[in-house]
């Protein structure tokens, strides 16, 4: 801005001069320091002449120079510096994450800490979750709260009365801290890598364990209708999960959460989990299509579509091929070439499909042109398939899912041969199985970070007394889940059959019908009434197990949610079958 002159004494115009050349100097060095996105106003004529005044002041004595007021110097608190107690009990994995901040102390003396990382609080830094668990051939599927907190202060009750809860060390340290110490003989103690085979030993038995210790061999119980397992779980509303907090003096507290903004939030992350369902027999035929023409193509998953929508990844075994020319379905017909009218896949697309097994006995019925009709209905649907294809080594090649970090391969085989497993150089059909290569593909999968899932077709294990597989059939099942495989499943049974563990894998041996019109197959038995979806867990990389969903059949097409008393019937023979 423009200053008009004033007429001063020479001295006093030099001091004015100085004194403004002065004030633009300490301006431009100023400005070198500050902040460049505000801009200052600019300043008024007045406020100009005020400033220069003043300077001139200071050159000269013929003006009168303001005596300056004192200020007082401003009272520096220095910050406290930060003292950290981290409470003994903290979980293994979590105490392993906790990294020091540069600049804070860790203290072993609670009362010289002004930070705290411990047990409660209103606003936490980390939900840890810990799972009721008990063996897998557990009959029980959870319990209330209630049930078990009158355990922990030493009242008998719920399914588990009179059994101690399990538990190693540090989870008890936990809950202590949490709940208060518990009743007399409430708990046991065994430590963690022997904690499993303990509980299977002495069964019935139940145990409290941190999430990230489930493994396949135990079975994940509902706290309150609630499982950690889900994927509709709440965290903020399951008894089990326990808040630990930052707490202390304020500035202290908001450094130090700073710091850790890379520290876990939970021990169970949504976006690591990743369900996979695996159904049994589809075969959209005879009794099941007529049922289908007479109530709507859709009618049979009426009252189980949410279960089957609600998985990341469905896995559907279609052993029929689709057909343009696929005659009207007869409930009475006698024979076993199998057709699906194209119509019927709207019912697989209702479901929510993701893959496809077709390693089928009746997947080449309709002859080769039927056979490539079906595979370009899937591709058009994009659903990978694997099995069978359009030859051997389409069919061969395993399927492949990366979900929330969780690499899972699908393959499977015709393990019967002969005239079921069409698939060659030139024609289509399901693969028939190559035990040494599915091996060595099993290996590879996993070396390259895939949890393999294997499906057979194998030989038929129908029995009216007994839930199992043939003995003669189970090396085949066995060498799949010794080269790597974490589940191994029967695609061919229409009966329900027995599990086996081995190493970290879990075979079922068959799930029974998901879509067939064997209802009453076997009257008065009901062995083809009920089946089993399998539900399995993965998370951040690790297959945890498997929730058992049971329908039963009430007509030659539809099935709906077992009751309990349906339920507990069918897992007491598949149980035993098992040897349990």
């Amino acid at each position: 801005m423009r200053v008009t002159p004033l007429r001063f004494p020479l001295a006093l115009l030099f001091g004015l001069s100085l004194g403004a050349w002065l004030v633009a100097c300490r301006a431009k060095v100023s400005a070198t320091y500050r902040p460049l996105p505000t801009r200052s106003p600019t300043p008024t004529r007045t406020s100009t002449l005020r400033r220069i005044s003043q300077t001139a002041g200071l050159l000269t004595t013929r003006l009168p120079t303001a005596t300056p007021t004192a200020q007082p110097s401003p009272s520096l608190t220095p910050t406290p510096q930060p003292v950290l107690w981290l409470a003994p009990y903290l979980p293994e994995q979590l105490r392993e994450a906790v990294s020091i901040p540069a600049g804070v102390v860790v203290s072993a003396q609670l009362e010289t800490a002004n930070l705290r990382l411990e047990i409660g609080g209103q606003n936490p830094l980390v939900r840890w979750v810990y799972a009721v668990v008990a063996p897998f051939p557990t009959f029980p599927d959870g319990l209330a709260s209630a049930e078990m907190m009158d355990c922990w202060n030493g009242k008998s009750a719920g399914p588990f009365a009179g059994e101690p809860l399990l538990m190693d060390e540090n989870t008890l340290e936990v809950l202590t801290a949490w709940w208060g110490k518990p009743a007399s003989q409430a708990v046991q103690i065994i430590p963690a890598d022997h904690l499993l085979d303990s509980a299977w030993a002495s069964r019935p038995a139940w145990a409290i364990i941190p999430f990230e210790n489930i493994e396949p061999r135990w079975k994940v119980l509902e706290l309150d209708g609630q499982s950690p397992l889900r994927k509709d779980f709440d965290p903020q509303a399951y008894p089990l999960t326990v808040p630990f907090t930052l707490t202390g003096d304020a500035a202290p507290v908001e450094a130090v959460r700073s710091a850790w903004a890379s520290l876990p939030a939970t021990n169970r992350d949504p976006a690591k989990l990743t369900t996979v369902m695996v159904t049994g027999v589809t075969a959209l035929v005879r009794g099941t299509a007529w049922k289908m023409e007479k109530k709507g193509i859709l009618y049979p998953a009426e009252e189980i579509r949410d279960w089957l929508r609600g998985a990341d990844i469905l896995h559907i075994s279609n052993e029929i091929p689709f057909d343009p020319d696929c005659p009207p379905p007869d409930p009475k017909y006698a024979g076993l070439i199998f057709c699906s009218d194209p119509r019927y896949i709207a019912l697989m697309e209702d479901i929510g499909t993701d893959v496809v097994e077709l390693t089928g006995d009746h997947f080449a019925d309709y002859g080769a042109e039927a056979t490539l009709f079906t595979l370009d209905l899937y591709r058009q649907e994009g659903w990978p398939y694997y099995g069978g294809g359009a030859n051997a080594e389409e069919a061969r090649q395993p399927v492949l899912f990366e979900h929330n970090g969780n690499k899972i391969a699908f393959l499977g085989c015709n393990a019967k041969g002969g005239g079921y497993a069409t698939a060659s150089d030139t024609v289509p059909g399901a693969w028939e199985c190559d035990f040494d290569y599915m091996r060595q593909e099993v290996q590879r999968l996993r070396a390259d970070g895939y949890l393999p899932i294997v499906t057979f077709q194998h030989q038929e294990s129908e029995n009216l007394e007994i839930y199992r597989v043939r003995p003669e059939y189970r090396p085949d099942f066995q060498s799949m889940a010794e080269a790597g495989a974490v589940i191994v499943s029967g695609s061919q049974a229409h009966q329900p059959l027995n599990f086996e563990f081995v190493g970290d894998g879990l075979i079922h041996y068959g799930l029974g019908n998901l879509f067939f019109d064997q209802y009453r197959y076997y009257a008065p038995a009901t062995i083809t009434d009920r089946a089993f979806l399998d539900r399995h867990v993965f998370y951040d990389g690790r297959y945890l197990g498997v929730e058992l969903l049971i329908i039963q059949f009430v007509d030659l097409a539809r099935s709906r949610p077992a009751t309990p008393e349906e339920r507990l019937e069918l897992l007491q023979a598949v149980f035993k079958g098992s040897g349990w």
